[in-house]
């Protein structure tokens, strides 16, 4: 049928180990992205934190810059251009002001331009067993809005790792016509073990969504182990393609058919209801084992 979206498409995952170095880093995600194009791939995705892994405050801001100077941004909308498909920077670290950065994810058109913007939502604020702690929020701004962009397939939905654990936010994006969701990250080892499949298998079940979910892994010079495991899962959660913990790629054919297939037989989207909270004031229950006396 004339104008028809078309049904199908290669979607690839940039499995990254970043360094410190954007350069350097920039290097090895250029290298990837271009035998995923070799392989046929019309979207591909890196993993958040692309530019640079980098936790000590200062070397961070000695090193980030604004968004018009990224070397990075530019270059992967050069990337974009040349092999004429989606780049989707997962994420970069971009430099809003002395003391604030953005966790910014773009999404490149094949033209080069910029289709999407998306700063992260969620501050990735805890601390886990073994003395392993972070705190997003004190160099990052979180951002404020969600974020859809049509593909030539269907409606994606921006997301950034820590954002999984929200899926309100997830819901929301599905009401609002996604069809894919992306969820670059860079999970922790020890809470990836935990819930990095899970989770991801459950925002795909829950909203009849495509997940794109391109992954850090391995140990990286700052220190700091990721879980990898980049994954694409379908919309009935079935995961049609995962990775390891070492750099690479990790693709699959994306058949959008399977949406409706997966939203006819569980229509949970159209079964949603608004709903009130109520607190109930009962007494504890001991209370009632004995008579009550009331001041009359």
């Amino acid at each position: 049928m004339s104008g028809a979206k078309p049904s199908t498409f290669k979607a690839a995952m940039i499995q990254m180990r970043a360094g410190l170095s954007p350069a350097a880093n920039l290097e090895a995600c250029a290298r990837m992205i271009g035998e995923a194009k070799q392989a046929g791939a019309d979207y591909v995705q890196t993993p958040e934190m692309t530019n640079i892994m980098e936790l000590k405050r200062e070397r961070l801001f000695a090193t980030i810059v604004e968004e018009a100077a990224d070397t990075s941004l530019a270059t992967l909308r050069e990337l974009a251009r040349k092999l004429g498909i989606y780049v989707h920077a997962g994420s970069l670290a971009i430099k809003l002001s002395g003391e604030r950065a953005a966790n910014r994810s773009f999404l490149i058109a094949p033209s080069g331009e910029i289709a999407a913007r998306y700063d992260k939502i969620h501050m990735f604020d805890v601390d886990l067993a073994g003395s392993e702690s972070y705190r997003e929020s004190r160099n990052y701004r979180p951002g404020e809005q969600a974020v859809l962009c049509d593909l030539p397939w269907g409606r994606l939905g921006l997301t950034v790792c820590y954002d999984l654990r929200f899926p309100a936010l997830y819901r929301a994006l599905a009401e609002a016509g996604a069809t894919m969701l992306a969820i670059p990250s860079a999970f922790t080892q020890q809470t990836g073990e935990a819930h990095w499949h899970v989770l991801n298998r459950a925002r795909a079940i829950e909203n009849g969504c495509f997940v794109f979910a391109a992954a850090q892994g391995g140990k990286h010079e700052n220190g700091r182990e990721t879980y990898g495991h980049s994954l694409i899962v379908d919309p009935w959660g079935r995961i049609l393609a995962e990775g390891g913990t070492d750099p690479g790629v990790v693709m699959a054919e994306i058949d959008m058919a399977e949406i409706a297939k997966a939203r006819a037989r569980i229509p949970s989207l159209q079964h949603g209801r608004r709903f009130e909270i109520v607190e109930s004031m009962a007494e504890p229950a001991h209370l009632h084992a004995v008579p009550a006396f009331r001041n009359s």
